[in-house]
């Protein structure tokens, strides 16, 4: 199984495409404060979670790289958040890109809370057919 494999990456890509498509509309000024770091988080979430999948024979070096991840997905919804504020994404669209972000947070803390389902050599590892929950 490759990390590519896993709904929770599908997600992130999902999301990181989603943050680059909204942002091509935010005006020129907001490149650098908001527009920058919207894209930066958003594209972390993957990057992050490629590089948990490349330590799970380490379930400590793991369970870290999925938190860094989840922070970077929490940053992201921070940045919407603000994006909405200023006028520059409304509300249906944020709610939308929030409740998606939120499943894949479920994600990433039900692979960290159940490392040993993820850790180990790669033949081992299953990924359950239930949905993530994000509690």
């Amino acid at each position: 199984m490759r990390v590519q494999d896993l709904r929770v990456y599908q997600r992130s890509v999902e999301l990181r495409q989603a943050v680059f498509e909204a942002s091509r509309a935010w005006p020129k000024e907001e490149r650098y404060a908001l527009t920058d770091q919207a894209r930066r988080s958003s594209r972390s979430v993957s990057a992050n979670l490629a590089e948990a999948w490349a330590k799970r024979r380490y379930p400590k070096h793991f369970v870290a790289k999925l938190t860094d991840a989840l922070g970077e997905a929490e940053e992201t919804l921070v940045w919407l958040e603000v994006a909405e504020e200023c006028g520059y994404l409304d509300a249906t669209h944020r709610d939308n890109l929030t409740r998606s972000t939120r499943q894949l947070v479920g994600g990433l803390v039900k692979m960290m809370r159940h490392p040993d389902q993820w850790c180990g050599p790669a033949g081992l590892v299953r990924e359950d057919a239930e949905l993530y929950d994000s509690d």
